[in-house]
This record gives C-alpha cells, sequence and structure tokens, in this order.
C-alpha cells in the first residue's frame, strides 16, 4: 500500500492520467461524425466511406509508427514534460486543423499530423514507470486504460450530443481540449526522469528493432512481442469498423454510435478501476493475459453474428476483462528494461501499435465492405476473433509456463 501511495502523491501521476483521458477523449468525441463527414466530404455512399476511413486512419498510423520511437528517445534524452506538453500543442492545432478541412484531402493531411503527434502514450507510460516498482507497474497500467475507457465514456458521448451541431463541431471541441491539456501541464506537471537515468539520443536507436533490443535478452520477449501484436490487429476492429458496422447492421445514426462506445468505455473503466489491480494481484501477469485475450476473443465471435442492438450491449459485458490484456503485458515487458530505456521501450511498444494500426484499418475496413455487399457485415469481427485467438494461443503455449522475468540491475 506504501507503493500505491507514493504513486498516488506523485504530481505527475495524476496529471498525466488527465493527459491520456482528455486526448482519449479527442479522438473520441470525432468517431461518431466521421462516417457522415467522409460521406460528405468525399461525396460517397456509407460502403465507399467505410474503405476511406480505413485508409484515414492508416495515414494516422503510419506517421506514428515513425513518431513512436522518437518521441519515446526524446523523452529518454530531455525528459517526459517536454515531450507531453509538445505533442499536446501540436494535437489540439490539428483539431483545428480538421475542423477547417474544406476537402478529404485536408482531412487527410490532419491524420497525418495527428499521428505524430499522438504518440503521446509512450512518454505517458514512461512517467509512470518512472515512478512505479516493477512489481507495481500493471496496477499503474491499469489506471492508464482506465484514463483511456472512460476517455471512451465522455468521448463518443459528447460527440454524439456535439454532432447536432455539425460534424465539425466536435473537432474545435476536441482542439479545446488538448489546448487546455497542454496548459496544465506546463503548469502543474512535474519532470519524472531523474538526470542520472538520462541518456544521449541517436536517430540510429530511435527506431522499433532497436528500441526492442534491451529486451532481446530474455527468451519470453519475443512470443510476447507476438502476441501483443497479434492482440493490436484484432482489438483495431473497434475504432476501425464500429462506426459503419454498427450503421450497417443496426442503422444507428450518430447518438447511437456515440452513447454505444459511450458505454463500453464504462464498462472498460469499471473493470480498470476496481478489478485490474486485484485480480494481476491474485493471479499475475500471465494468467490476467490470457483471462483478458479469452474474452476478446469471444466478444469478437459473438459480434460478427449479432443482429439486434440490445445485443451488442450484451456482449459488452463479456468483453469487459479484455481491458486486462494491455495492463498485463505491459508490465510483463516493462520489468524488462532498465530505467534509461523505458521511453525507447514504450515507444517501440506504440510503434508496433501503429504497425498494427497501419495494416489492421486497411485489412478489417476492407473485409466489412466486402462483407456489407454480401450481406455479412460480422465479417470484419470474425477476422479480429481468428487474430485474438492466435494472442491467446500464443500466450498459453509460449507464455503463461515460464517463471516471471526479473527486472534487469539499473
Amino acid at each position: 500500500m506504501a507503493t500505491q501511495s507514493a504513486q498516488l502523491t506523485n504530481r505527475a501521476v495524476p496529471v498525466v492520467l488527465a493527459a491520456v483521458l482528455i486526448d482519449t477523449i479527442g479522438f473520441g468525441i470525432v468517431i461518431p461524425v466521421l462516417p457522415g463527414l467522409i460521406e460528405r466530404l468525399g461525396h460517397m455512399d456509407l460502403e465507399a466511406a467505410t474503405r476511406t476511413a480505413g485508409y484515414l486512419l492508416a495515414i494516422f498510423a503510419v506517421t506514428q509508427f515513425f513518431a513512436g520511437p522518437v518521441l519515446g528517445n526524446l523523452s529518454d534524452r530531455f525528459g517526459r514534460r517536454p515531450v507531453l506538453i509538445g505533442a499536446m500543442l501540436a494535437f489540439g492545432l490539428d483539431y483545428l486543423l480538421m475542423a477547417a478541412a474544406p476537402t478529404l484531402a485536408w482531412l487527410f493531411a490532419g491524420r497525418a499530423i495527428a499521428g505524430v503527434a499522438g504518440a503521446v502514450y509512450a512518454p505517458a507510460s514512461s512517467v509512470l514507470a518512472d515512478v512505479t516498482p516493477g512489481e507495481g507497474r500493471a496496477r499503474a497500467f491499469g489506471w492508464m486504460s482506465a484514463a483511456f475507457g472512460i476517455g471512451f465514456i465522455l468521448g463518443p458521448g459528447l460527440g454524439g450530443l456535439l454532432s447536432g451541431f455539425g460534424p465539425r463541431a466536435p473537432f474545435v471541441a476536441a482542439a479545446a481540449l488538448a489546448l487546455l491539456n497542454a496548459a496544465v501541464m506546463a503548469v502543474l506537471m512535474p519532470e519524472t526522469l531523474a538526470p542520472d537515468n538520462r541518456r544521449a539520443f541517436d536517430w540510429r536507436q530511435a527506431n522499433v528493432i532497436m528500441s526492442f533490443k534491451p529486451l532481446f535478452r530474455y527468451r519470453e520477449a519475443a512470443p510476447l512481442l507476438l502476441a501483443w501484436f497479434a492482440w493490436q490487429l484484432a482489438s483495431t476492429v473497434y475504432p476501425a469498423t464500429w462506426s459503419f458496422w454498427s450503421a450497417a447492421t443496426f442503422g444507428w445514426d450518430g447518438r447511437a454510435i456515440g452513447w454505444s462506445l459511450a458505454f463500453v468505455g464504462l464498462v472498460m473503466a469499471a473493470v480498470q478501476l476496481f478489478l485490474t489491480g486485484p485480480i494481476i494481484a491474485r493471479i499475475g501477469e500471465r494468467r490476467a493475459s490470457v483471462i483478458g485475450l479469452a474474452s476478446g476473443t469471444a466478444a469478437f465471435l459473438l459480434y460478427a453474428f449479432v443482429t439486434a442492438g440490445w445485443q451488442a450491449y450484451a456482449i459488452f459485458a463479456i468483453s469487459a476483462l479484455s481491458g486486462l490484456v494491455f495492463p498485463a503485458m505491459n508490465g510483463l515487458l516493462s520489468r524488462l528494461a532498465d530505467a534509461s530505456h523505458q521511453g525507447a521501450l514504450q515507444g517501440g511498444i506504440g510503434s508496433m501499435g501503429s504497425v498494427a494500426a497501419i495494416a489492421a484499418p486497411l485489412v478489417l475496413t476492407q473485409t466489412l465492405a466486402m462483407g456489407i455487399a454480401r450481406g455479412f457485415p460480422g465479417a470484419a469481427f470474425l477476422l479480429a476473433a481468428c487474430l485474438a485467438g492466435l494472442s491467446l494461443a500464443i500466450i498459453w503455449v509460449l507464455v503463461l509456463r515460464r517463471t516471471s522475468p526479473k527486472p534487469p540491475a539499473t
């Protein structure tokens, strides 16, 4: 309990959790209006807009792929605070650009900028690793996931309400939140990376492969990273296809989509706040990741065949425990890197997620579009179930039975 109290009294922790919360609100607030905005700017129907959304998400992920290790390594050199403030300023300006976008090309440019600024999770995760001992990091990453979940309660719900003022109103609101967040960081957030733990920035090190170099001495690292990647591919089905899938399956409008995503965020946040810590403390990170992956796989499979909106809400309860996956796996990986490489590691994890976010939206949105054309909009969720099942198999066979990793000497 002393460790947890120390974490909570460190002023950086609530500030960085608020940053993740506001960043997620900003992302989620625009989701309900994307189908209508793409249809309007591109003069296209829902099926074509679904395909375009895949490219829009991919350009975001491509720029984030390159930016993640750079921002992570910069935070290892200059500290977490200046990198986080700069990222949130860029994020706010980006949403203003998208709010004014007169064409799809402008919208694509805005998403490219957002990809660079959206690498905020690497330095944010590093802050939690800086102030948390190895055995407590899964709990800390659970708080971050809770902030993400609460953001998805507020973001899509606000987006659905603001959609009544037009498809651009949520972008203006997101810009205001991001700029406010940057101001709060500048005033309240202390630096968490000690000068002794800083290291020189090297462009040759600022890439995904070198970010994971400190882990390569551990035989457990490779299957963990592979399982994490497969899960990232699978879980991208939500941001990539949910708005379009629910519109095609249930005929939902922006308000209904917003409320459904808000409900998902509420359930996920409850799991992160009240269950993640006790579950991981009782059964360990490996077994917790298995439970989370099993929950996610079952939910994806069920979503593929639902026919009524109330069924989707019922499945949310099944999928809730998938919220264990991020804190459990990130906790395992963070314990394999020393203090001077936490930023690089988190940047690498972020960029690995970006690789998934490049490939998955293209594959999943095209799968959804083909499914819609053939009368089976659940095709994308069926593919996601296969990917999540692969991740579960890797953890079960290659990770679950091994001994816990010992943090390297610092």
